[in-house]
């Protein structure tokens, strides 16, 4: 094993960051105070040991500073107002928006995958499919050439 396969994280580990962004989110929905106070908060109730700190840490902070910008990349692709969506919805579309736009090292079905099972896990029923879809048509604006170029090995 060389020194970058012990850098990177596992699957599982990105995972458990992801549903600590996902929960710290909402927990910053709800309670207003700043972000770094919330991040704080969530690390000291929280055991992260088993998760990728640096993502969780990276993901909060883009989201802290970019929330206008990652909200407008996604609200063409809504159904409803935005203040509609459930908090679950909003704070998985936020996140995975921060991935689709800002993390171009995470392939684009794999955050879509993971918004759909946080959406599972997470949000009401059938909101999987509403994520799913909002995120689908965001990554064919946010990386036309990665999606064309595995639509068309999905064709052959």
């Amino acid at each position: 094993m060389n020194d970058k396969e012990l850098l990177q994280p596992s699957a599982s580990q990105r995972h458990r960051a992801r549903s600590a962004v996902v929960q710290a989110l909402y927990q910053w929905e709800l309670s207003g105070y700043p972000m770094t106070r919330v991040a704080a908060m969530f690390r000291a109730d929280n055991d992260l040991k088993r998760a990728d700190t640096v993502f969780f840490h990276d993901a909060l902070t883009a989201i802290n500073k970019k929330y206008d910008e990652l909200v407008d990349l996604f609200k063409p692709y809504l159904s409803r107002e935005y203040r509609e969506l459930t908090p679950v919805e909003r704070n998985i579309l936020l996140l995975g928006a921060y991935e689709l736009s800002l993390r171009i090292d995470i392939p684009y079905k794999v955050v879509i995958s993971e918004a759909v099972a946080l959406s599972k896990k997470f949000g009401a029923t059938d909101g999987h499919k509403f994520v799913n879809g909002v995120l689908d048509q965001l990554a064919s604006q946010t990386r036309p050439i990665e999606v064309q170029a595995h639509r068309s090995r999905e064709r052959v």
